[in-house]
């Protein structure tokens, strides 16, 4: 009885050393063959209402990870990209993050939309997981309470529309004062997200030479826009300008709606989720939407994949190993792409760190806060980060189209350039 007795007490403190030992590894496991995992979350939208970029941006970041793992992983580690289609939907966003919290124990995360990003900012300081989201809101440039595990990795919405204010200071001809008209969907997070900042840049900065006209307002989900334009037209001028904050699908129907009202002097821009191939959609009518979208001006934080750039040499051969080329990609695959490259950075410091021990969300925070001047060879401009700056860059560049093809206007510029 003794020794029955004896056996189970030493089953159960095996089992319990076990547990212990799992609840102290979290974020990294061994593999059989004594390799180490780093276990990375992903929110993806690929078929929401701004599937049209998310799809090839979620493909980007596998893509990144599966080609790094290819070559050895990081430091010796393998990274364990686990992601989920949440289709916008902020409460399921919530379900797939949890999910990655407690079910996978991932050490961080990358993430999609405004409003899921928002939503979940004091939930990942609880949870001491670091965020690099899809988003560039403001809001996340915050490294106190309310933001302190969230990352921009390119110029935050804001910065993008005071960067487009001031080319179109330099740009502008004519002795009156630059009309320039914001569109967006108000109350949608990530529309509205900089329009504030915009308009108090142009009053604090640059009184008397832009002057910002009354807010264009057309819900994402409206595809016919024209009775709204027709609307604001009854008690406006058409703007010198326009800056735009949606997504491809929606830019072209005001594009189109605009043009047809006779806004042939307006000139067209939008922040960077309007910018990217996908803006004139392929088809039979291809050549009408050449027409309609040509001079359009987008901001571009990242390369084009025909960009003959360092940064697109490992694509390539990624691309190459699947039977492709970098004309079965776009602009938001390098966008994702170069988004998880950072993490990548970090992780590979976080081990350097911790000497090849159990990578935390808590040494990826301090590993991300250690990057200074990341090289990405093109894909995007440099980032850096610290304790107390969390915006990673305000650089853009401005793409314009032309006959159907993007031609880069500017080289990277930003508002600390001033």
């Amino acid at each position: 009885m003794f020794k029955k007795k004896l056996s189970f007490v030493l089953v159960s403190l095996v089992l319990l050393l076990g547990i212990l030992a799992a609840c102290g590894d979290e974020g990294a496991e061994p593999t059989g063959d004594g390799e180490k995992v780093i276990k990375i979350g992903g929110l993806f939208d690929e078929t929401g209402a701004t599937g049209d970029v998310g799809a090839p941006y979620a493909e980007g970041e596998r893509a990144y990870f599966e080609y790094i793992n290819s070559k050895g992983g990081v430091n010796g580690y393998k990274v364990d990209f686990i992601g989920e289609d949440y289709a916008y939907d902020t409460s399921r966003a919530q379900q797939v993050y949890q999910s990655l919290r407690d079910r996978h124990e991932v050490a961080a995360v990358l993430g999609w939309g405004t409003a899921d990003t928002e939503a979940l900012r004091k939930q990942i300081i609880n949870d001491k997981i670091p965020f690099f989201s899809a988003s560039y809101s403001e809001n996340l440039k915050d490294t106190g309470s309310e933001s302190g595990y969230n990352y921009l990795t390119a110029a935050s919405y804001s910065d993008q529309g005071r960067a487009i204010l001031e080319w179109i200071e330099e740009n502008h001809k004519g002795d009156s004062p630059a009309k320039v008209a914001l569109v967006y969907h108000k109350g949608h997070p990530f529309s509205e997200s900089p329009i504030q900042d915009i308009k108090d840049y142009a009053t604090e900065n640059l009184a008397g030479v832009v002057e910002i006209t009354p807010d264009i307002l057309i819900e994402l989900g409206d595809t016919n826009p024209l009775t709204t334009l027709q609307t604001w037209e009854q008690n406006n001028e058409a703007p010198d300008y326009t800056i735009i904050n949606y997504t491809w699908g929606q830019t072209r129907n005001v594009v189109r709606d605009a043009t047809s009202l006779g806004w042939d002097d307006t000139q067209f821009m939008g922040l960077n989720w309007t910018a990217g191939e996908g803006l004139i959609p392929a088809g039979a009518d291809n050549q009408q939407w050449v027409d309609a979208l040509d001079g359009f001006i987008g901001v571009v934080t990242h390369a084009f994949p025909t960009e003959d750039l360092p940064g697109m040499e490992p694509i390539i051969e990624y691309l190459d190993s699947k039977g492709k080329t970098v004309e079965d990609i776009n602009q938001k695959f390098v966008q994702g792409w170069a988004t998880a490259s950072i993490m990548a950075e970090a992780i590979g410091i976080a081990i350097d760190q911790t000497d090849g021990g159990d990578i935390k969300g808590t040494d990826i925070k301090a590993a991300i806060e250690t990057i200074d001047n990341f090289d990405l060879q093109g894909l995007a401009a440099d980032v850096s980060f610290a304790p107390d700056d969390h915006s990673g860059t305000d650089k853009i560049r401005l793409g314009q189209l032309k006959d159907g093809e993007w031609e880069i206007i500017t080289e990277y510029f930003g508002i600390s350039d001033k």
